[in-house]
């Protein structure tokens, strides 16, 4: 047998490692690739992600992993399909939209719409009613004026003599709305509606309706910051966090264990979406009553509901209301809500409903 040189036997380990890393390589490139979908989590925790009305969506669902063959290819058309509906119907982005199109009508003759858009419409009526016009999805010119809408941002704020013009076309009064013939009418052709503050907690109820028709009974689902639960997450409470009202960074400041029977919440805030004009901080929240961004010391809103509209709504009165009087509403209508206040750049008090204290007890 004949013996190899030390400098040899470098040469012969680097050509069998060579060989190694190339096969390996081979190995890798060769070896087919999985389809993407959602990577299963511990005990059967599934996640869907993605993009939708501008804003980002997550959907987490518990599924026997027995069953999930059955409902896999089922689960993600089932929340895309209901997505796309309400984006379709309720964008002020797409000038395709229903809205849209009902938004560029200048008749005042009823308008047909579909049940979709009409029950959000009727959901945003009756939050009007109660708190007093403080929510009203007729302040879209309002909002477009400050620089928060579709339109492109403005360096500097709309003047008196355009507040003024823009204020005879705000009122949610203005609206009629008829459930039985599927209709909504302009009492003012120029009439230029917004459902931005309703329309994402709709639409995650409308994801949390498909899932329970796919006998999906354990799920969070969330649009845009707005979440609705049901169940439990391999056997605990779902717990959804309030962040901390502040800007530059995330945090979170208080963490709340969901029923399982299920529930809905929605936060409305100044420190997201906002503004600055001539080196003051302009909140997108625009109070249609003085057709200006809200001026108080209400950092956020969160409010805790059956559905998800419902708390979306309201959360975004109660923000324009503030932290005295949208409290005293909220009392009155039993909501569970929890005020965060400023009372400081970066100090906050909280101020909870008796019914926000007892869901808190309770779980």
């Amino acid at each position: 047998m004949s013996q190899q040189t030390p400098s040899g036997t470098r040469a012969a380990v680097r050509a069998i490692v060579i060989l190694i890393i190339v096969a390996g390589c081979a190995w890798m490139v060769l070896k087919p690739r999985k389809a993407p979908g959602p990577a299963p989590g511990p005990k059967g925790l599934r996640e869907f992600t993605g993009r939708t009305m501008g804003t980002a969506y997550a959907v987490k669902v518990m599924v026997d992993p027995e069953r999930w063959p059955k409902v896999a290819r089922h689960v993600m058309p089932a929340i895309q399909a209901q997505l796309d509906l309400v984006d379709e119907r309720m964008s002020t982005y797409r000038p395709d939209s229903e809205l849209s199109r009902f938004n560029q009508s200048t008749e005042t003759t009823p308008f047909r719409i579909s049940p979709e858009t009409l029950e959000v419409f009727r959901i945003a009526q009756a939050v009007s009613e109660a708190s007093g016009g403080a929510f009203d999805v007729t302040v879209g010119p309002l909002v477009n004026a400050w620089g928060f809408g579709p339109e492109e941002g403005r360096q500097e704020g709309p003047s008196e003599a355009e507040l003024a013009a823009l204020r005879e076309r705000v009122g949610y009064r203005n609206l009629e709305i008829d459930e039985a013939a599927l209709t909504i009418r302009k009492a003012l052709p120029d009439i230029y509606c917004d459902l931005g503050a309703v329309a994402k907690g709709y639409a995650v109820d409308r994801v949390a309706q498909a899932l329970d028709r796919l006998e999906i009974h354990n799920y969070m689902v969330e649009v845009g910051g707005e979440i609705r639960t049901r169940g439990s997450k391999a056997g605990e409470p779902w717990r959804i966090g309030i962040e901390e009202p502040v800007t530059g960074r995330r945090a979170i400041r208080k963490v709340l264990k969901m029923p399982v029977a299920g529930l809905a919440m929605a936060t409305s805030g100044d420190y997201r979406n906002y503004i600055e004009i001539g080196g003051v901080r302009l909140s997108h929240t625009i109070d249609p009553r003085t057709s200006r961004p809200i001026a108080h010391g209400l950092a956020s809103a969160s409010v805790l509901h059956d559905t998800c509209a419902m708390a979306d709504a309201y959360a975004t009165a109660l923000m324009v209301l503030g932290p005295e009087k949208g409290y005293t509403l909220a009392v009155e209508h039993g909501l569970a809500a929890l005020f965060i206040i400023r009372e400081a750049p970066d100090r906050f008090a909280e101020k909870a409903t008796p019914a926000f204290k007892q869901l808190s007890a309770v779980n």
